[in-house]
């Protein structure tokens, strides 16, 4: 019987021994089993020094009871006698549940822990081999293997190899199984081991020796025939031995499974033949390989099976990796690849993914491979298959700097470290940290954190990804820096046939006038070069990631040399997060955005801002631009001051546009694309009435001072009215004026005659600035009628002379300047003429349906690709708005919702009336914002308007990355496009042409 205080001396030193569970350990303890030592301070210190004690002390009990009475005071006595023995096997047990297992299931392995010689501390592939030469069927060797990794985890928890040398023996130990799974093959199969020659060839982790506990061990199997032998026989026997040795490692039987053995890194991947010849594999890659087939080919070793055919193999297809940096698609390649995808990790998952989320050992593993096969061409020193072997002397030759590879290589030590110990515990293939506490306390104390495990080991990994997050994209490119700076004399630094190799890897199209744009930002000692160093190697990964890098550190250079010396632009792009990225995305994006800059590069201050990008109201607009006007000296000074503001408000609007499309790596790209229209569209349109008002002020000031004799309202039509005007649409307008009390109407006519001229006049004058065009040809008569009218003539007109186009073209009038309550006036006029009581007759719309097809036919530019053009083209919006606008005209002087201008707000209550069913609602909502976003981005890409997609291959590129594509993509956006406006004209041919 246990006396209480004696119970609960023990519960408080098994609590001080790190035990989570002391009365689940007590009660173990007791055991019969461990009645010999269980009151040995030295074991119940070993318990204590584990990761998870009571792990290891089920573990241990579990042993005990397995052993036969001889075996188990062995046992006993080697365990309290022998400190490296007691550290090894209480080491494992509170590390690996799965090896626990193990030795409960042979009690004797444990005897493998056993011996501490030489061989024993860094066993390499001939001790594995020794190992498992017993093994003559699956089943013993996976007893086998697992005795050999019992030994790997035992020098690993106890410190005595790194995570590098356990990752050597881990591919050591697969070399060795891979082939006593083909002797095993062989055996089952002599015949067929006769008549051919397989030679296995180790990919990935395994053939850069430096696997995980449990990872797929990719290989690639390479087949042919002995002397005097078929080659087609040859390879099928060939193809049964490798299948059969597949099926020895992968398939589960009583005592589980090795690891998969995965083929599909072959040419043609699970398309392709299991096996192939030398000559085959060769004519593929020199035909077909992809730019990831070389990259994965880096790691290529012949590990089992016929040696001098595996030999054969990797010398052939040595110069063919080396030279893929060469090949003609390697950068649209390199750039995909760059993009890692995240998105097939669940949301849930991201934070804790260790190989593929944010910061982890994929990004370092990319950027080397990435940087070896730019310049392993020209430097044989670089071709190691192992990730930290190739950083080294990546930092050894300067292509990478030496403090930034000092960090990474400890950052990717020690993700892969936690790797290992997390995959140790059951044996399972996962990146994925723990959530369980428990789960992490263990891991930690197996990190060697023992004070606060769990706080020291997330503060430890977040500190490593954070490192691996700031420096994966960096090592590209501060080597450039430091070859242009030339600030450290002595260190090994990239030549400029290096640097230009990396930098056309890296997207670059001129790298020889990139290299002189750095050397221009980055070179001296001033502070304003120490900043640009600073800043430029992220700023150079941003521009890469977009259609044109070349043109974004053009751009970058141009406002850096016109802000350089503003105390305040270095300091906004260092200190503010976001402020950096955002002028990259913008500078690299197209034309128009970065012009808008040159012209007022203090604009830049706007990405620093977190309300900075936001359009503003109407109201503030209109406020800022007619006291910029008031204070001017004369008119031509009032509308240059109204062009700065609208030059500045349009920069607002396109850098948000592009900011909003690309997305940031903290803020993804907008979902809702109908939402980033309207937000451009309203910019847009209330940007263009506050300059026109702004221009109004200042014809009437100039001639009338300030009263103009007659009042005076302009009507914006078309895209103007809608609130829908795209970067480059023209102003539609009606101008409307009525006399002022006791003014003669021929002078009040002749005072607008003018104000109208001036204006246009003052619009017009030449300048760098975005054209803005009035057009005014929707009036009464077009171009045969007066430019300006009073109300009683408009009546008139429309009352006699009218035309069904007209109201059509009405449907998207409103007031945009001027006086705005005769401007309301003339809506409540025309009113009846866009929504006519009862809707339109039978002719009419025969009529609308007459003129739409004639335009179809007549108005399509010649050469114009009608499946592609955004305005006239088939689904364009010319379709959808038309198709609306029947609708408005029909049966809006029945259904209010319908009485809008805005082409979107229609088709919503088109839908919300009945008259338009849900689906077809939805498709031509989706083509009509799609055609939009092309023009808008034709016009911010080239900065000039158009209504197809660009023919010039870069150019059609940026569209794509605007519109959410990425690089290489380009033909999926066209067959996207054609597919949606397809859907969407079949819509128009049913509600529109009522067929």
């Amino acid at each position: 019987m246990t006396v209480p205080g004696r119970r609960s001396s023990t519960f408080i030193r098994l609590l001080r021994s790190g035990f989570t569970d002391p009365s689940g350990a007590a009660r173990l303890l007791d055991a019969d089993a461990l009645s010999a030592v269980r009151a040995d301070p030295v074991l119940l210190d070993a318990l204590g020094s584990t990761a998870d004690p009571d792990l290891a002390l089920l573990g241990l009990v579990r042993l005990a009871e397995a052993q036969r009475p001889e075996e188990l005071r062995v046992l006993l006595d080697t365990l309290v006698s022998a400190k490296p023995l007691r550290d090894r096997l209480l080491g494992v047990l509170g590390a690996s549940e799965a090896l626990g297992d193990h030795l409960a299931r042979h009690p004797q392995d444990w005897q493998a822990l056993v011996t501490y010689e030489a061989a024993d501390l860094h066993p390499g592939l001939a001790e594995f081999e020794r190992g498992l030469a017993d093994a003559h069927d699956p089943v013993q060797l996976r007893v086998s293997y697992r005795r050999c990794l019992l030994s790997i985890a035992a020098r690993d928890v106890c410190g005595t190899t790194d995570v590098q040398q356990v990752a050597a023996e881990l591919a050591d130990l697969a070399t060795a199984t891979l082939r006593a799974a083909l002797r095993i093959a062989s055996a089952a199969a002599p015949e067929d081991a006769a008549r051919c020659r397989l030679a296995v060839i180790a990919m990935g982790k395994c053939g850069g020796n430096e696997l995980n506990y449990v990872s797929d061990v990719d290989v690639i199997f390479v087949g042919d025939s002995p002397d005097g032998e078929d080659e087609g026989r040859a390879v099928q026997a060939a193809t049964r031995l490798a299948s059969h040795l597949m099926r020895i490692c992968s398939e589960t039987t009583v005592e589980g499974t090795i690891w998969p053995v995965d083929a599909n890194l072959r040419p043609e991947g699970r398309n392709g033949p299991l096996v192939r010849t030398l000559a085959s594999h060769l004519a593929y890659y020199q035909r077909w390989a992809k730019t990831w087939e070389f990259q994965a080919l880096l790691k290529a070793r012949a590990v089992a099976g016929d040696e001098t055919l595996g030999a054969e193999y990797i010398e052939a297809i040595s110069p063919l990796v080396w030279q893929a940096a060469e090949r003609e698609n390697f950068v649209p390649d390199v750039q995909k690849m760059r993009r890692r995808v995240v998105d097939n990790i669940p949301a849930a998952q991201v934070d804790r993914e260790l190989k593929l989320g944010p910061g982890g050992l994929r990004d370092v593993e990319f950027a080397v491979q990435l940087l070896q096969l730019v310049h392993g061409r020209t430097d044989a020193t670089l071709r190691s298959g192992t990730t930290l072997d190739a950083l080294h002397a990546l930092a050894a030759g300067g292509y990478v700097g030496r403090a930034d590879a000092a960090q990474l290589h400890d950052a990717y030590r020690f993700l892969r470290a936690m790797e290992h110990r997390i995959q140790l515990y059951r044996l399972r293939r996962t990146h994925l940290v723990p959530e369980d506490e428990n789960d992490l306390r263990r891991l930690g104390r197996s990190m060697g954190l023992r004070t606060e495990p769990v706080a020291e080991l997330n503060k430890a990994w977040r500190r490593h990804a954070s490192v691996v997050r700031r420096l994966h994209e960096k090592i590209f490119y501060r080597p450039l820096l430091d070859a242009v700076a030339q600030l450290a004399p002595g260190e090994a630094r990239l030549s400029p046939r290096a640097a230009g190799q990396r930098l056309e890897a890296l997207g670059y199209a001129d790298p020889a006038a990139a290299l002189r744009h750095l050397e221009a930002l980055a070179s001296g000692v001033s502070r304003k070069a120490a900043i640009q160093r600073t800043l430029l190697p992220v700023m150079l990964g941003w521009f890469a990631d977009s259609a044109d890098p070349d043109a974004g550190l053009l751009n970058f250079r141009k406002v850096s040399d016109a802000l350089g010396k503003t105390p305040w632009y270095l300091r906004l792009l260092r200190d503010e997060g976001a402020a950096a990225e955002n002028l990259a995305r913008v500078l690299s994006a197209g034309r128009l955005a970065p012009d808008l800059l040159m012209r007022a590069p203090e604009a830049v201050a706007l990405l620093g801002d977190p309300e900075g990008l936001q359009p503003r109201t109407h109201e503030a607009l209109e406020q800022e631009v007619l006291a910029a006007v008031n204070r001017a000296e004369n008119a031509e000074a009032a509308v240059a001051a109204a062009r700065g503001v609208r030059r500045r408000e349009l920069f607002r609007t396109t850098a948000g546009d592009i900011i909003g499309s690309y997305g940031t790596e903290d803020n993804p790209a907008e979902e809702d694309h109908g939402a980033l229209v309207d937000r451009v569209g309203s910019a847009v349109s209330d940007l263009t009435a506050a300059t026109i008002a702004g221009a109004l002020r200042a014809a009437v000031r100039e001639q009338w001072g300030d009263t103009l004799p007659t009042r005076f309202a302009v009507i914006g039509v078309g895209r103007f009215g809608g609130h829908e005007l795209a970067y480059g649409s023209d102003a539609d307008v009606l101008f409307v004026h009525e006399p002022r009390e006791g003014v003669d109407e021929q002078d009040a006519a002749k005072a607008a005659q003018a104000v109208v001229s001036e204006m246009r006049r003052l619009l017009q004058l030449p300048s760098a600035d975005p054209p803005l065009l009035i057009d005014a040809d929707l009036r009464p008569e077009g171009r045969s009628g007066p430019l300006v009218r009073t109300l009683p003539s408009y009546a008139a007109y429309y009352r006699r002379w009218s035309l069904t186009w007209e109201s059509q073209a009405l449907l998207r009038a409103a007031t945009v300047a001027g006086d705005q309550e005769l401007g309301s006036r003339f809506i409540d006029l025309i009113d009846p003429l866009r929504y006519p009581v009862e809707g339109l007759g039978d002719d009419a719309v025969r009529e609308i349906r007459r003129l739409k097809a004639r335009m179809e036919s007549e108005r399509l530019p010649r050469g114009a690709d009608p499946t592609l053009h955004t305005k006239l083209g088939r689904g364009g919006l010319s379709d959808v708005e038309w198709t609306v606008q029947l609708m408005q005209m029909r049966h809006a002087w029945a259904e209010p919702g319908l009485r809008t201008t805005r082409t979107r707000e229609a088709l919503a209550a088109s839908h919300a009336a009945g008259l338009i069913p849900t689906e077809e609602a939805q498709i031509l909502d989706e083509a009509w914002v799609l055609a939009t976003r092309v023009r808008n981005a034709v016009m911010l890409v080239r900065g000039r308007a158009g209504d197809t997609f660009p023919s010039e291959a870069r150019e059609l590129a940026a569209v794509g990355r605007y519109l959410g594509y990425a690089e290489g993509t380009a033909g999926d956006m066209l067959e996207d496009y054609r597919r949606i406006t397809r859907r969407a004209r079949a819509v128009v041919d049913e509600l529109f042409y009522g067929s």
